[in-house]
């Protein structure tokens, strides 16, 4: 598939020729590895042409090619940009614009894979607190049912640089926003405010990390978010035994 949005094809894989001046405009755009228009298998890319959409069609092509590989049982680590760009049917150029690295681009493909973060109101507490742990399940749900899925996470963890990455560009924010609900329901005296904020969102989360990581054969009910989140407000204890303590 020729990527028409951007209008260009791969130099080094047609023969084209450059000059050093191209060179160097590649260079200031950091589409190579380590900045410069050669790649280590010795293909050159051409300039980017300025000014121009980014093709989603192209986009999509190439994480198509990504999980096309991977679905063929080509590892992670055994994928090339020059393949990966040659299976998508562009130029690697179009790929050094839009990912920096392979990192970023495997990490793209899980995100596309997983289910959609649903959106939180950014203004209620144990509401949003909600939302997001059925998110969690589902994503539970989603690596249960895939095992190209689940395969692609057992090989991240073996990857430090590109598990640093997911964790970086997703599990943190995720983590951020899950914190600002914590605070949030303690402002408005859903919860008590004299824990440590990020114990409390730990008491929350870990339950379902739990049942949707470390335990794959636990069962993931539909209301499991709404029981963790009961369990916690209403306390473990029985009833009336801390009054009798008291």
């Amino acid at each position: 598939m020729r990527d028409q949005d951007d209008g260009e094809h791969d130099g080094g894989e047609h023969g084209g020729t450059r000059s050093g001046e191209q060179d160097r405009h590649d260079a200031c755009a950091g589409a190579g590895d380590g900045g410069g228009a050669a790649r280590g298998d010795g293909a050159q890319d051409p300039e980017p042409r300025r000014g121009r959409p980014r093709s989603a069609a192209a986009e999509r092509a190439i994480l198509d090619a990504v999980i096309t590989l991977l679905e063929a049982g080509e590892p992670l680590a055994g994928l090339s940009i020059e393949r990966i760009a040659r299976t998508a049917g562009v130029g690697k150029a179009t790929i050094y614009r839009r990912w920096t690295g392979k990192e970023e681009l495997f990490v793209d493909v899980v995100r596309d894979m997983e289910p959609v973060d649903p959106p939180v109101s950014g203004t209620e507490g144990l509401a949003d607190l909600r939302v997001m742990l059925e998110s969690l399940r589902t994503r539970g749900l989603a690596q249960r049912s895939s095992v190209l899925l689940h395969n692609i996470f057992a090989q991240m963890k073996s990857h430090p640089k590109l598990w640093d990455e997911y964790s970086g560009t997703v599990i943190a924010p995720r983590r951020e926003l899950m914190l600002a609900a914590v605070r949030r329901a303690v402002a408005a005296g859903e919860l008590r405010d004299d824990l440590d904020v990020e114990l409390i969102d730990d008491l929350f989360v870990g339950p379902m990390l739990v049942r949707t990581v470390h335990r794959p054969d636990a069962p993931l009910p539909d209301d499991l978010a709404d029981r963790i989140i009961a369990a916690l407000v209403q306390g473990l204890a029985p009833a009336g035994s801390m009054a009798a303590r008291a």
